[in-house]
């Protein structure tokens, strides 16, 4: 974090769909120790995704910080082996935010979820208010 303290973290994200056209998205993480100990939890989210023409991505993802996103971006396949997506990547833009009273203020977003290699990468960029947008979190993820 650009601003803020460096910490170790683990993070659990899974996708569903029960065959409808949309995915169901969660995130959950915890700040770890040294070791991977979990010492507290950090942050969860959760919200669903829906194709858009041209390969587009509509998203509505909500957080317990009283803060509901509305993310629009692209999907673009980057690798197919043996008829199965092998590498994609998905970029979106935070394009509304919907904040309760008590809710902190963020200005701008930008997200990307990459698969390659079997891993999903997924880098985190935002903006509070009266600050550029900068990277919040940068990570990979290995499949359990």
């Amino acid at each position: 974090m650009p601003d803020g303290e460096h910490f170790r973290y683990e993070e659990l994200v899974q996708f569903a769909t029960d065959g409808r056209p949309f995915l169901e998205y969660r995130s959950q993480s915890w700040i770890v120790d040294d070791e991977g100990n979990h010492l507290r939890a950090s942050h969860t989210e959760s919200g669903y995704l829906r194709p858009a023409p041209d390969n587009g991505v509509e998203a509505v993802i909500c957080n317990p910080m009283g803060i509901a996103e509305l993310w629009l971006g692209t999907v673009t396949v980057t690798g197919i082996e043996n008829a199965r997506i092998t590498g994609a990547m998905l970029n979106v833009t935070a394009s509304n935010y919907v904040r309760t009273p008590t809710a902190p203020a963020i200005e701008s977003g930008t997200r990307m979820y990459g698969i390659a290699n079997g891993d999903l990468f997924h880098a985190f960029d935002m903006g509070l208010p009266g600050q550029a947008e900068s990277s919040h979190a940068a990570i990979q993820l290995k499949r359990k």
